[in-house]
């Protein structure tokens, strides 16, 4: 019985490797294992090229006239830019720090034409963050500011607006200071106190915990200026115009809601505090028709205990019933490597009803098989419409296929994902493979106040240079941007307005750079 069952194993094996001779034989892809004749293995390579670049993000629309020029004049910068940074990539920008970069970016023609091409939306940046700097600094010219220390202190100063010297030593007016000082002087002070800029950002920030320990220090520092009243809504409509200068013409934008306050000592509540954005928001689209709006997700912070969470949600129902139209969900925020896991948060979460969505962070670590890095799984099982960040999704090729089956919209955040310690070299960031094989994908911008970057075009510089393959052209700016209202949280009547918007922008700016390279205004 024993060499009976041993020689029916031997004839299974001898049939099994037949058939795989088989099989490999009869191939009809490029790949086979004899080697062909040099026309072959060229029809073959050529074929292999070919249906990689049909898998594109982008690669399946078809360019008018117009912009095959622009694609023209755009190809020819990002070939140039590539082309040398090939022979020296030290000198290649989004091979090193956005910060050690940042002023030949500025200067590069490319990234002026990307500024000038509508962008569609901005559907991950955070509220408090969304503003340039200069819109703090020029708040801290409104009277009745305070500050309690001074900036050679290793302590960063505070601030508040108070009608009266608030209680305590070491309180100053911010005008006095500023005389004493120079406005020259002080401002720059405060542009450097107010960001995460730095000229040596390696040195500075040795880990991500150096880093986002700064970077949570920022909100503390400028909330007290931010969520004065007058400010909170000069800040929200200034930042609208900025991304609206920037060629965004829609922003979804997420909010903690802190506590909002003005001289009477009035604090305002959540619902107060949306409803400046609802009235903001519709003042900035009467002033500018062709803005197409905004929408509002909760998120407030991972950290809290229960008691704290479940306080979260009661707000959160409460926002969802009075503003359906402007709330269009709800996100968890902070570090994730510190912060409390997203299962932790599963049993309240699922009691939410249907008609709450769902925007979660998840998967931005670096770190492979921790609590972390398992938020991916519960933000996909919660039914999140889009994934904010998801820097760790290629090593789950389940989740891959899920968000590719589910439609689930992955929001890149290139700059965002370097200064924060994630990816040192934009050519090394997973968001290749999402622009290589068509995902559901957007580019966002996050917080470009601490980066002193524009509301959306260095991400989208970092994203077309450095992310994507040198061959990517036009077609991907143009889906990315279609993707942005596709993934949006309007309903459908509202997105098919939305587009209608925007391919009269994209047309109408498509026509007058086409007219401007053909007349050789453009070099």
């Amino acid at each position: 019985m024993k060499y009976l069952l041993l020689s029916l194993h031997f004839l299974f094996c001898v049939k099994l490797y037949e058939a795989k001779v088989v099989i490999t034989a009869d191939t009809t892809g490029p790949f086979v294992h004899k080697r062909p004749s040099l026309d072959t293995y060229n029809q073959q390579r050529q074929h292999v090229i070919e249906k990689q670049e049909r898998r594109f993000l982008g690669a399946d629309l078809m360019l008018t006239n117009d912009e095959k020029i622009v694609n023209s004049h755009i190809m020819k910068l990002k070939r140039a830019e590539m082309d040398e940074g090939f022979k020296d990539s030290f000198q290649f920008i989004p091979a090193r720090h956005i910060f050690e970069k940042l002023d030949q970016l500025n200067s590069s023609k490319l990234f002026q034409l990307i500024r000038r091409i509508p962008k569609g939306a901005v559907l991950h940046a955070h509220d408090t963050a969304i503003g340039s700097t200069d819109l703090l600094i020029n708040a801290t010219y409104r009277p009745n500011l305070w500050q309690n220390g001074r900036f050679e202190s290793n302590t960063p100063p505070t601030f508040v607006f108070s009608k009266t010297k608030p209680d305590g030593k070491g309180w100053e007016l911010v005008s006095k200071v500023r005389n004493e000082m120079t406005a020259e002087i002080y401002d720059e002070k405060l542009r450097d106190l107010f960001g995460l800029y730095t000229k040596d950002p390696i040195n500075t920030y040795k880990s991500i915990n150096v880093v986002w320990d700064k970077f949570q220090q920022l909100f503390t520092t400028i909330g007290p200026i931010i969520n004065y009243e007058p400010v909170w809504r000069q800040y929200y409509y200034d930042s609208l115009k900025e991304f609206y200068d920037d060629q965004v013409n829609y922003l979804e934008l997420r909010g903690v809601l802190p506590e909002v306050y003005d001289l009477t000592g009035k604090i305002y509540s959540p619902e107060e505090i949306v409803q400046i954005y609802v009235e903001e928001t519709k003042r900035f689209i009467h002033n500018y028709p062709d803005f197409i709006g905004a929408k509002f997700v909760y998120a407030p912070p991972r950290f809290g205990d229960d008691d704290v969470f479940r306080g979260f949600i009661k707000i959160l129902k409460s926002l969802h019933e009075k503003f359906p139209k402007f709330v269009a969900g709800f996100d968890l925020v902070g570090q994730e490597d510190t912060g409390r896991a997203l299962l932790e948060f599963v049993p309240e979460l699922l009691k939410l009803p249907e008609s709450i969505q769902f925007f979660f962070h998840s998967g931005e670590t670096n770190w492979y098989g921790m609590k972390t890095d398992a938020n991916l799984i519960d933000a996909i099982l919660l039914g999140t419409k889009r994934i904010g960040h998801g820097f760790a999704l290629i090593k789950h090729p389940l989740l891959l296929e899920e968000i590719k089956q589910r439609q689930i919209c992955v929001e890149i955040n290139p700059i965002s994902n370097q200064v924060l310690k994630l990816v040192e070299d934009y050519r090394n960031h997973p968001a290749a493979l999402f622009f290589a094989d068509d995902y559901p994908v957007v580019v966002s911008s996050d917080d470009p106040s601490f980066w002193r970057a524009t509301p959306l075009s260095h991400d989208f510089y970092m994203a077309f240079v450095g992310i994507a393959s040198a061959q990517h052209d036009l077609r991907m700016l143009k889906q990315l941007a279609i993707n942005s209202i596709q993934f949006s949280a309007m309903d459908k009547v509202d997105k098919a307005r939305a587009m209608r918007k925007w391919e009269s922008l994209w047309n109408g700016t498509m026509q007058t750079l086409a007219s401007d390279i053909s007349k050789g205004n453009l070099k």
